[in-house]
């Protein structure tokens, strides 16, 4: 995700005063001269880096924070929350009329920046959690490949795309295509307008005529995050010729700096609404500050972890399939399920992310994602249907085993990891249906702490590689 090398940067700076009885001014500039480096090299404004500074300094230089108990947890604390209102102090919602009237969503930006794929993310988005009926109407006249593009995005989603192709101006295509949502009854209509490499008056002036037709509930701003603080003077131009209701960031799953996400709402006084978290479709989420900057300074996010988990995963199929766990009835069709409800949610390291004291580890967790998913699926897709149902079959069978390997074209070495994985998946769960109250406090406790959790004293395996299950 974006914020990795910022976020390593800022704890490892935060770690200057955590965990000391006691504090004085030297302590805290050197971990403020940390600080400012971190988020300069993370490309965020100059003076929003000061202010921010100036904020924490007026604050951590109090007598209260000095003399009082735990200074730097006191300070971290005050250097989280100057980092939420950075970002935003709150979180900002698109405005949605009510419910049998039609809410008129206007995106504008440069070229490049995502602004037709976040068109076909902000209609899967609220048809899922609003139960909206999106309208998509292509008005970017000045490349025909963004029309095509949304009229494919429009079929991959179900929702209907209107044009009138690149001969017709803007301004008609809109008032048009505003008739036709109507008339499909539509009550979420999305607008996706032309984009320059650079900003020019043809433009925005045309931009400014379409604003005059269309009379948007929203016009939003879709920003490239990984274009540090220039994205602040986009903004800027933008919002002064548009009045820009707030913005989309894009590209967060990048490797981004956050120079945009830092700057943008400090220096242009526009909220991030929405941010965009990886390629596919449905990785849209509504932006939290305050969740952003639990992230960043590696305390986890676990209500966004409890959003994607309720999202994307059935509850009935969940409790099933705990309940095959429990009593040892965990086959090969069960993991599959499991593997494939772990795909919805997104990728291993997202989902560690969300975790307070497992962001460390991300970047390790980042090689089995996605294609090491795949090649489970497919060992598991070479066995037999009666080889699912009783992995003991497998177990007690070398030939069998050997025969799914030459099926799959993987060798005998990850089928018998995969063995050891449905193993350890029943272990596991044996072991957390015996914890008393007390060792399931322990495990809060250590994860609030930033510490891995511990079930018992951990064995160690014999012999190299032990517990291993890359492939």
């Amino acid at each position: 995700m974006a914020f990795d090398s910022l976020s390593g940067r800022l704890q490892m700076a935060l770690r200057r005063v955590t965990g000391r009885g006691r504090l004085n001014e030297s302590d805290i500039d050197d971990m403020l001269k940390e600080v400012r480096l971190s988020l300069l090299e993370a490309d965020v404004n100059y003076k929003v880096v000061k202010d921010f500074l100036n904020r924490i300094k007026e604050q951590a230089y109090g007598e209260k924070i000095m003399k009082g108990l735990n200074p730097g947890q006191q300070v971290v604390k005050v250097v989280r929350e100057e980092l939420k209102n950075t970002l935003g102090s709150e979180a900002t919602e698109i405005k949605i009329k009510p419910q049998g009237q039609m809410t008129v969503i206007m995106l504008a930006g440069l070229q490049g920046a995502g602004k037709t794929t976040a068109c076909g993310k902000l209609a899967v988005f609220y048809r899922k959690k609003y139960n909206k009926k999106p309208f998509l109407i292509a008005a970017d006249i000045y490349r025909p490949a963004a029309i095509e593009q949304l009229k494919t995005i429009g079929k991959q989603i179900d929702v209907p795309v209107f044009d009138l192709g690149t001969n017709v101006k803007a301004e008609k295509i809109v008032k048009e295509g505003l008739k036709n949502a109507q008339e499909a009854g539509a009550d979420f209509v999305i607008i996706d307008t032309a984009g320059r490499l650079h900003i020019d008056d043809d433009l925005m002036n045309e931009l400014v005529d379409v604003k005059a037709v269309a009379n948007p509930d929203e016009i939003l701003l879709t920003v490239d995050a990984m274009t540090g603080q220039d994205a602040v003077n986009v903004a800027t131009t933008f919002n002064s010729k548009l009045s820009v209701s707030g913005i989309i960031l894009t590209k967060m799953d990048g490797d981004t700096r956050g120079g945009a996400a830092l700057s943008i709402k400090a220096m242009t006084g526009v909220p991030i609404k929405i941010m965009s978290t990886g390629e596919k479709l449905d990785q849209m989420e509504i932006f939290y500050p305050d969740r952003l900057a639990d992230r960043i300074l590696g305390m986890g996010d676990v209500l966004s972890l409890i959003d994607t988990v309720t999202e994307n995963v059935d509850e009935d199929e969940v409790m099933d399939m705990a309940e095959k766990l429990m009593s040892n009835k965990f086959n090969y069709n069960d993991l599959l399920k499991q593997l494939k409800m772990f795909k919805r949610m997104g990728s291993i390291s997202k989902i560690l992310g969300f975790l307070p004291g497992l962001g460390s580890i991300k970047q390790a967790m980042n090689q089995i994602d996605g294609k090491e998913f795949d090649r489970i699926e497919v060992i598991i897709g070479s066995m037999t249907p009666e080889e699912r149902k009783n992995p003991k079959l497998i177990d007690s069978s070398a030939s069998r085993r050997l025969r799914i390997a030459k099926g799959c074209g993987r060798s005998v070495a990850e089928v018998n990891r995969l063995r050891e994985m449905l193993e350890a998946q029943k272990k596991t769960m044996k072991k957390m249906s015996t914890m008393s109250q007390g060792d399931m406090e322990r495990m809060s406790s250590q994860l609030q702490n930033g510490q891995m959790p511990q079930m018992g004293r951990p064995k160690q395996g014999k012999g190299k590689g032990k517990g291993n299950f890359r492939f």
